[in-house]
């Protein structure tokens, strides 16, 4: 019997230019939703229009542009959990922490109802993530790896992206936490695994590896 297929949509919150993620198995009517920005409306337009209800929240990091939309869906969907790594909890209700205090916005999120380590998956609509910690950009970032088909598919927040890695100068930011992770948790996934960035197009493992200026894989140690 064939494996239902993977949709995944995306919705641009153009605030911040950030990727939010909709993901659901072809034939089922629940969804997971990762990263909701400022455009939490959209993402719920999106969802009545395919007759989705979603079965989790998932945030890769706690920064404004992540979860700015984290209330409006819960609001909207009370009962659907909220999941975010464990060390990255905090930032959803403090202004500072999650940086929107910087720009006088004072943005927060409902708390997490799952705080997630690094081996945890999260299991929702059918679809199973491993949870692999990577610290760097912030210090409880996470990602979340769907491996229910070939290619894998990696949710990879503000890690790595198509030719570049997330910011690490922010207060709780590594830049050599950001290359370690992605040398340790990233680059040891095949080749072929497709990386959805929280920010600009989809790229793959391979390709970075051998093109990333900032951490091409023969230039690591």
């Amino acid at each position: 019997m064939p494996k239902p297929k993977l949709i995944v949509e995306v919705v641009i919150s153009q605030l911040f230019a950030e990727n939010a993620f909709l993901m659901h198995l072809d034939g089922r009517t629940d969804c997971v939703v990762l990263d909701p920005g400022f455009d939490a409306d959209a993402i719920i337009d999106r969802m009545e229009q395919k007759q989705l209800t979603p079965a989790a929240i998932l945030n890769t990091h706690g920064h404004a542009d992540h979860i700015a939309g984290n209330a409006t869906l819960k609001n909207r969907y009370p009962h659907c959990p909220l999941v975010i790594g464990q060390r990255e909890a905090s930032k959803l209700t403090d202004p500072i922490g999650n940086l929107s205090g910087t720009y006088g916005v004072a943005l927060t999120s409902p708390p997490a109802d799952r705080e997630v380590r690094h081996g945890d998956t999260v299991e929702a609509a059918g679809m199973t993530f491993e949870v692999r910690e990577t610290p760097g950009h912030s210090s409880g970032h996470v990602v979340y790896l769907w491996t229910g088909d070939t290619p894998w598919l990696l949710f990879g927040g503000d890690m790595l992206f198509q030719g570049s890695v997330g910011r690490a100068d922010f207060p709780d930011s590594d830049p050599r936490q950001l290359v370690d992770s992605i040398r340790r948790q990233l680059y040891t996934l095949p080749d072929d695994t497709i990386v959805m960035p929280g920010h600009g197009d989809p790229t793959t493992i391979g390709e970075e590896k051998r093109s990333n200026p900032f951490v091409r894989a023969d230039r690591l140690p």
